[in-house]
């Protein structure tokens, strides 16, 4: 399936938007929520993390996981690319003990990187193919794709925070 010359309008447009939207979805997590887990994640679609622990590991995923898989992809014949383990990172990186607008200023930085990367490929380039553990075989438009959903799951897993949290005023 081909989208027409270089990457889709629309999944760009959602991309450079992202970051804003990420800080507007994190500032409507009343502040003394922003720490808080809800007694069951069942149901969360991103992962269970909390509203500071979303900021940190969309950051770290867009540096350690998007720009490597994006290089490799570009430079190398064919890679296989590392799925990252998120868990393990959050507790070795102490992510509930961050700083949101240090995080939120770093993010901003590595998403105008992505921008850079991604917004002038050719179809040359878009078709260069991959294999992405946990995804299977890909191209590096796919890849663009599921940065974008990725990003999509992380404001989804903030609005169902803040649903958790309304939810625990409510008496039983």
């Amino acid at each position: 399936m081909h989208f027409g010359k270089n990457m889709n309008p629309t999944t760009l447009a959602a991309l450079a938007a992202f970051p804003s939207q990420l800080e507007a979805h994190y500032a409507a997590i009343p502040d003394p929520f922003r720490h808080w887990a809800p007694p069951s994640w069942e149901g969360v679609p991103s992962e269970a993390f909390t509203a500071i622990e979303q900021l940190c590991h969309v950051r770290d995923i867009e540096v350690e996981g998007y720009h490597v898989r994006f290089r490799r992809t570009l430079e190398e014949s064919h890679p296989t690319l590392a799925s990252i383990d998120s868990e393990p990172l959050a507790i070795a990186r102490a992510y509930g003990m961050a700083d949101a607008a240090k995080v939120l200023a770093e993010f901003r930085t590595a998403r105008a990187r992505t921008m850079e990367i991604v917004a002038h490929l050719t179809d040359a380039q878009l078709a260069r193919t991959a294999v992405f553990e946990g995804y299977g075989p890909l191209t590096m438009r796919s890849l663009v794709h599921y940065l974008c959903s990725h990003d999509q799951q992380h404001l989804a897993g903030l609005q169902w925070l803040a649903g958790k949290i309304d939810a625990s005023t409510v008496a039983a």
